[in-house]
């Protein structure tokens, strides 16, 4: 973009989609690739020689958190599960900052280990290194894995479809928040125990979405998945729509929020909305299989809810007609970019 002859510099965080998706238009095609790459799609699949099918994804973890290398795999393997495919094998590349210790990459390692054995993916590569390129360590990781040939989701969603969360939104961000910005949230009057309860969402429900996912894709219910990660579930509504070809009318109070999640928002200035958001899963679901979607959810013990409509045209926009707040960068980049750094 150019304004008065000098060319401006785009924000932290994902490349615009407009940007993206014109970079993408020029890329030559091959027949192999079943689903290429698109704004709104999480993961690749590409033909297999055998006549199986390999999903394939790619996500970096570049915030400062204090535990990198277990994100990556779980938001990798979000990124496949939401094709219906089972993760299988991960490759990690590792940059650490001058100033690492041995220690220091021991443990990086043994929070990789432990994240794929809880998965049972198994990893095959990578690289690791320790670089002045970074001032704190950075994931970036890419998980394949395998889809049985009639396995693909159809992705033909129609106006009258419905759109379903599974979950509660910015699980991920709050618990972030909690672990790495303690006192502030405390100075700003937040209990000990709302900051304990909101880091302990890691873990439980946690981020991962690779059981409800594979409920879902199980059900016959759904066209199309969604995993909202950096620019919350806003974020991730806009790329569903744009990924559908339709709009997208949101009923904002279906949205679960849990009070962790809205108490330390309110404490930090942040909407909940565009607030990183592992750990829910959107769904397209068929006019009418909202009921055969509950009860696989309910068997698989997992909750869901429809949360609006898809509608010709394009677009998200609440009940009154209002479209969704756009977030140019995810609240929690906002929020530490505003000096508002974790201590």
């Amino acid at each position: 973009m150019l304004v008065l002859g000098i060319e401006s510099m785009l924000p932290s965080g994902k490349i615009p989609s407009d940007l993206l998706r014109g970079l993408l238009e020029g890329l030559p095609g091959d027949p192999s690739v079943l689903v290429g790459p698109g704004v709104g799609l999480d993961a690749a699949i590409l033909q297999g020689a055998s006549g199986g099918r390999i999903v394939v994804a790619a996500d970096p973890i570049t915030f400062a958190t204090r535990r990198p290398a277990r994100y990556a795999v779980q938001v990798n393997a979000n990124d496949i599960a939401v094709m219906g495919a089972g993760p299988r094998w991960f490759l990690a590349t590792l940059l650490f900052p001058l100033g690492t210790s041995e220690t220091d990459v021991r443990a990086t390692f043994a929070d990789l280990a432990e994240a794929c054995g809880t998965l049972g993916v198994s990893l095959v590569g990578g690289q690791s290194e320790v670089t002045a390129a970074v001032n704190h360590t950075v994931v970036a990781g890419t998980m394949l894995g395998e889809l049985p040939a009639d396995g693909v989701l159809n992705r033909q969603v129609s106006a009258g479809d419905e759109a379903w969360l599974i979950g509660e939104i910015a699980i991920e961000g709050t618990a972030i928040l909690c672990r790495e910005a303690g006192p502030r949230l405390t100075a700003a009057g937040v209990s000990a125990d709302v900051i304990a309860a909101g880091t302990a969402l890691l873990d439980a429900p946690g981020i991962s979405i690779v059981a409800p996912a594979r409920a879902a894709a199980a059900s016959g219910a759904v066209a199309m998945m969604h995993d909202p990660t950096e620019g919350g579930v806003a974020g991730a509504l806009v790329e569903l729509a744009g990924a559908s070809s339709l709009g997208i009318v949101v009923d904002l109070e279906a949205i679960p929020v849990r009070r962790e999640t809205r108490t330390v928002c309110a404490a930090l200035g942040i909407d909940p909305l565009g607030l990183l958001a592992s750990g829910a899963l959107l769904l397209a679901v068929r006019r009418g299989q909202g009921d055969s979607l509950s009860a696989a959810l309910t068997q698989s013990r997992f909750q869901g809810r429809p949360i609006g409509r898809f509608v010709a045209g394009g677009g998200v926009v609440d009940a009154t007609g209002a479209p969704l707040p756009l977030f140019e960068r995810d609240e929690l980049a906002r929020f530490l970019e505003q000096g508002n750094q974790p201590g």
